[in-house]
């Protein structure tokens, strides 16, 4: 079962568990208190490492 808890990087709301549940956690928490640190890490995360595989073979060598 999931369960609100309190974000340690921003200090907003955020979930916790299965993850089956977060609709039925987040529904009752307002926009603008939900943490979007996982959100924010996802649109600056680098480029996955290339594989020295992949790049021989041309698959772009992506791993992940």
């Amino acid at each position: 079962m999931c369960s609100p808890v309190r974000c340690r990087r921003c200090g907003k709301t955020t979930w916790s568990g299965c993850g089956l549940h977060v609709d039925q956690i987040m529904r009752s928490v307002p926009k603008r208190e939900r943490c979007s640190c996982r959100s924010d890490a996802r649109r600056e995360a680098p480029a996955a490492p290339t594989s020295a595989f992949g790049a021989l073979f041309g698959s772009g060598g992506r791993l992940g």
